[in-house]
């Protein structure tokens, strides 16, 4: 399962590891389409990459931190640090692709 970031737990979750994180929101229509190629992703993983989603709505301090000015936005981050930004819907191949760049 895909776990939910929020501003708290937003650093303490991406400190470690190579992760991925989907910004997005309800009304957001490409959001839809990409949540489940994320979903497909985190199903197929080996545990090298950890995913997570994060509400812009709910959550605006973190997306602000980072620039986050469209959504979606696939942030990839390596031991806490962003190594990798996505934006717009992405498909699978194109985000295996920037994940494999950075394990």
């Amino acid at each position: 399962m895909v776990r939910e970031l929020t501003d708290s737990n937003f650093d303490q979750e991406t400190a470690s590891g190579l992760a991925l994180v989907d910004f997005w929101a309800t009304w957001c229509g490409p959001c839809r389409m990409q949540s489940p190629v994320i979903d497909e992703l985190n199903e197929e993983t080996d545990g090298s990459v950890d995913y997570f989603k994060m509400d812009v709505d709910a959550n605006q301090a973190t997306p602000s931190k980072f620039g986050i000015m469209s959504i979606p936005t696939l942030l990839v981050t390596k031991d806490g640090e962003v190594v990798d930004k996505l934006i717009g819907y992405h498909s699978k191949e194109q985000i295996e692709a920037a994940l494999v760049k950075h394990k």
